[in-house]
């Protein structure tokens, strides 16, 4: 197994992904439920832009045990390709999942940032994007108002008088 996912992860990488695919789809007759053999695949056809192919992958990958960095990487792929899909609301059930599990990782809430843009929630948008701004920033400016920033993150549309 392992030599095969190598191989078609190989194959990816040197612009061959559609060898690398039928690898993997070959692979994966014999053993339909593999979630690395599914996490592959559906990332090779990220790659290609048959994002509607990747899905059932990513869910199979998911669904199977996928775990650690693997698991992290096909929530992203499974969130963004729903997004990419139109699929919003099950791009956001992902990336909270995803978000509840990881929730250190920063990738996962900036693409959810980009879910919310698309469901019109303009505001949690927002709020995520400055939160993500402030705790990553080196730019002494920025920082200079994170105070500030992170008051105003969840407060966009008040005013004081």
């Amino acid at each position: 197994m392992k030599d095969t996912i190598n191989t078609a992860i190989k194959l990816r990488g040197e612009n061959k992904p559609d060898e690398a695919l039928k690898i993997l789809t070959d692979f994966l007759r014999a053993d339909p439920n593999n979630p690395q053999a599914n996490y592959q695949a559906a990332w090779t056809c990220d790659s290609m832009g048959a994002e509607s192919k990747a899905v059932p992958f990513y869910e199979t990958a998911i669904k199977h045990g996928l775990s650690g960095e693997e698991l992290q990487g096909a929530y992203l792929g499974l969130g963004s390709t729903y997004r990419c899909l139109g699929r919003y609301k099950d791009s956001l059930k992902i990336f909270n999942q995803a978000i509840e599990e990881f929730p250190e990782d920063r990738s996962l809430k900036t693409f959810r940032a980009l879910t919310l843009f698309n469901l019109g929630k303009t505001d949690d948008c927002v709020e995520e994007l400055i939160i993500l701004l402030v705790d990553t920033t080196t730019d002494k400016n920025i920082k200079s108002y994170d105070k500030a920033l992170r008051f105003y993150s969840d407060k966009l549309n008040e005013t004081w008088t």
